[in-house]
């Protein structure tokens, strides 16, 4: 990375902040070809630096909201606490290998989020949003549902474990039951990969106006980082009041809530350019 960065030009809103317009130029050539015709874009205010003052603006405060909400809702749909048990699932369905059930995983992340790539500037962010909490929403229940199924009588153990028998029901039974989970799993992954998981960081990078960008961005950033601390470190705790099954319905919850935010709150940015992104927060 550090040497593929040496061939990389600075962006050219950011040169032309610094009044250097033939470097923005031979950057624009550089990035987007050698056409004719690019449209300078205004710079405005974008040379000052963030005051705390400008969050009281609508084109501040409202892309600052939903980007936080966007990262923490990434964290609180539960996808780490599915990755967490990827292994322990494969195994009780009877999976031998728990290298290959790495690879399964691995493989889905990459071809939906590929296809999240191929699609995203033809279905739109919100679309593809919405679809992926949906599609989260059925998998986390079902997942939870297969926890309910396989629970066995109250336990005075203070620890959770799924590597343990928690099932009283034969082992065909089990087994069959642990393919609803393996499905659940690989279906949650998908949802996640197609949309919560890449758009997200997307949308950070289109919403935010230039002279906000890194700051705004940065605490983004930190905020998804602690609440992957967080769901980390208090998921075996949850899991223990609510029981697995009630833990990874919280989650689907969850996943509900974001689907409404998606629809309500989060503005479609396909084919838009900044300028037309700050007006819409602006209500111009």
């Amino acid at each position: 990375m550090m040497l593929l960065m040496c061939c990389m030009p600075e962006t050219p809103r950011f040169l032309l902040t610094q009044h250097k317009h033939q470097e923005a130029s031979a950057a624009m050539q550089f990035l987007w070809g050698p056409e004719q015709g690019w449209e300078e874009p205004p710079v405005g205010a974008e040379h000052q630096g963030f005051q705390l003052a400008e969050l009281r603006r609508p084109g501040i405060y409202k892309p600052f909201a939903i980007g936080v909400s966007l990262m923490v809702f990434q964290q609180l749909s539960g996808i780490n606490a599915v990755m967490f048990y990827a292994e322990t699932i494969f195994e009780e369905a009877k999976f031998k290998n728990s290298s290959l059930a790495s690879v399964i995983v691995g493989v889905i992340q990459v071809l939906f989020t590929a296809m999240a790539a191929l699609i995203m500037d033809r279905a739109g962010r919100r679309l593809l949003l919405a679809l992926s909490g949906v599609v989260m929403v059925v998998s986390a229940s079902a997942f939870g549902a297969y926890f309910k199924l396989t629970q066995g009588g109250p336990s005075n153990s203070s620890h959770v474990d799924l590597l343990a028998p928690i099932s009283t029901e034969p082992a065909d039974a089990s087994a069959g039951l642990a393919w609803l989970a393996v499905g659940s799993m690989c279906l949650f992954i998908a949802g996640f990969a197609v949309g919560w998981g890449p758009i997200p960081w997307l949308l950070m990078s289109e919403i935010f106006p230039l002279h906000v960008k890194g700051v705004a961005t940065g605490i983004c950033v930190l905020t998804n980082w602690l609440m992957a601390f967080l769901v980390t470190k208090e998921f075996s705790s949850l899991m223990e009041v609510l029981r697995p099954y009630g833990a990874f319905w919280l989650a689907s919850a969850f996943c509900i809530v974001s689907v409404l935010f998606t629809l309500f709150c989060v503005p479609e940015t396909k084919g838009k350019t900044l300028e037309q992104i700050t007006a819409h927060f602006e209500g111009r």
